[in-house]
């Protein structure tokens, strides 16, 4: 519960290399996705409907149609877009394709590596840290 969301992989459609799109319509009560934010790829949110709720490492703000924010990347394009009202948005998000790519879980410490490919390397929270050369022959 929280997560219901209709996605459409626009990007998926066409020949682009470096950009992709996808639209997600949001039901009320829910969000997109989780407070994340990309190391390798800088990202947009276009409003196409309603009035989704922003939040990023500077707080929470209101969006309404037409609106169009950046994410860029690292720390300071933490984002997390959720519906509060009672109708569903329609929120177009566009990002460079860079990869691999490492994806932060502010919220509970997850993070996400994916290879040139698009394949999962990996998805943990991190242990303790080893040293550079531990197990190494």
């Amino acid at each position: 519960e929280g997560w219901r969301f209709k996605d459409a992989w626009v990007g998926a459609h066409t020949d682009a290399e470096l950009i992709g799109a996808s639209m997600y319509e949001v039901e009320p009560g829910n969000k997109q996705g989780p407070f994340h934010t990309h190391h390798a790829n800088e990202e947009w949110a276009i409003v196409l409907r309603g009035e989704p709720t922003l939040r990023t490492h500077e707080g929470e703000q209101q969006l309404c149609q037409g609106d169009v924010v950046a994410f860029p990347r690292g720390k300071e394009g933490a984002h997390q877009i959720r519906n509060d009202t009672d109708a569903p948005v329609r929120v177009l998000m566009l990002s460079t394709l860079i990869a691999p790519d490492i994806v932060e879980y502010l919220d509970t410490g997850k993070i996400g590596a994916r290879s040139v490919a698009g394949e999962r390397i990996i998805f943990a929270r991190p242990g303790p840290e080893l040293e550079y050369w531990e197990d190494e022959d």
